[in-house]
């Protein structure tokens, strides 16, 4: 199979996962309520798939779908203001060809970038359990293992970073003194660790992350990759 077909099939296991009694719960409970403003769509309510560039050199690696963001739409950071503000940088540095992400069929395609979450079911109050970060933690492992150029590992948040450092540690890799920080990176093994604010509103709105910030980061993951095209073993 190829390297997409393996993202394939990973993506519909992904989706039919029910592990976790209280993120099943409330994904289905948020898809059946809605909110207003959406109440005439059908929600995904299910867990999310990753996203991207089978040929990528960098994770983007958030912390979970937002209830009416990417557990309405069906595609993570798409549907709500932190994806606005993510895929908009996203088309700025060059790895997506539009600068919007609406639904799952709008043409959104990207380059060398690979999104993915820690936790792949809308938590409540958008905080999963450690127990909930550690039982999805295999999935975005195993994109990690089928992503074979990846190099570079873009941390959206605390939770995102903990969770990398985390993952790669049962992978066999050593993280040593990695702190995380807006701009912050770590070498882990094969891959780098770079951190970002998460672009939720609560920062984006306050002016902690702002659009020169994210920019730096991505052309910093850009410069990081380039001239790296060894694939690993």
């Amino acid at each position: 199979m190829s390297r997409a077909e393996l993202l394939h099939a990973l993506n519909a296991e992904v989706v039919g996962c029910r592990r976790c009694p209280r993120l099943v719960e409330w994904r289905e409970a948020v898809a059946r309520e809605k909110r207003a403003a959406y109440r005439d769509e059908t929600y995904w309510g299910r867990p999310m798939p990753g996203f991207g560039d089978p040929a990528a050199r960098i994770l983007l690696l958030g912390l979970a779908p937002a209830a009416h963001g990417g557990n309405r739409t069906g595609r993570i950071f798409t549907g709500d203001r932190s994806g606005d503000f993510l895929f908009a940088a996203l088309h700025r540095a060059g790895f997506a060809n539009r600068p919007t992400s609406v639904h799952r069929a709008d043409g959104l395609k990207l380059r060398d970038c690979y999104i993915s979450a820690a936790v792949r079911c809308a938590p409540p109050a958008n905080k999963p359990t450690p127990a909930e970060r550690d039982t999805c933690q295999e999935w975005w492992l195993t994109e990690l293992r089928l992503l074979r150029r990846l190099r570079v590992i873009l941390c959206l948040g605390a939770f995102a970073w903990d969770a990398a450092v985390r993952g790669l540690k049962t992978e066999g890799h050593t993280p040593g003194r990695a702190a995380f920080g807006h701009g912050s990176s770590a070498v882990v093994g094969p891959y780098t660790l770079l951190g970002c604010y998460h672009p939720s509103q609560q920062n984006t709105f306050t002016g902690r992350l702002t659009p020169v910030m994210i920019d730096d980061v991505l052309v910093r993951a850009k410069s990081l990759v380039s001239g790296q095209a060894v694939v690993r073993a």
